[in-house]
């Protein structure tokens, strides 16, 4: 029994220092495979004149990026008149379509987590564009309202939004601007 014992304990302790010194000739393979690698690529410096994104733009993460990059800059530069960012742009216009919305239904509707929207309504509610009021049917929820200067200032945000979409997608036809949203709504919808 006390033969048994020493055999199995033998072949324990020899078992991790066989999977060590595997693992360390396997890591010295490669180890010594990757300076070649690294020594082909310095040796290869060169210049590069045209940028090759052609894989980049087979992506459809990439792409959208792009487009949505080029879309906000234009946004910013035109909603600072109404000093509003995109994200408070998308609460008050919920709001204003949707008077008496709750705070859950705009997380929901804009992928918004609670905590980040606790403090944009109150910001909102400070500037005088929005109001807290009980809900009718949940006394426990309080509606989203927008103030008589809120739905002012949207009326004209969202008038200067609709033209700057037109201006910012002028290379498309008013068919391709609708399948383009109705491609991208598929995607998130």
């Amino acid at each position: 029994m006390t033969a048994a014992r020493s055999s199995a304990s033998a072949t324990r302790s020899s078992s991790p220092a066989r999977t060590r010194a595997a693992t360390g000739s396997n890591a010295r393979k490669r180890s010594a495979s990757a300076p070649k690698r690294v020594a082909q690529a310095s040796t290869e410096v060169g210049v590069v004149d045209t940028i090759d994104s052609r894989y980049l733009e087979t992506l459809m993460g990439y792409n959208a990026r792009r487009a949505a990059l080029s879309i906000i800059s234009v946004f910013l530069d035109r909603m600072a008149v109404y000093d509003l960012k995109p994200v408070e742009f998308s609460v008050l216009s919920l709001v204003l379509h949707n008077p008496g919305i709750t705070s859950r239904q705009l997380c929901a509707a804009l992928n918004i987590l609670p905590p980040n929207l606790v403090g944009l309504v109150q910001s909102l509610v400070k500037r005088g564009l929005i109001v807290r009021m009980p809900h009718p049917h949940d006394g426990r929820a309080m509606g989203l309202h927008p103030t008589q200067e809120g739905a002012a200032l949207m009326t004209k945000a969202e008038k200067t939004a609709s033209q700057l979409e037109l201006d910012v997608t002028k290379r498309l036809s008013a068919d391709e601007r609708s399948t383009l949203l109705s491609l991208l709504q598929k995607i998130y919808l």
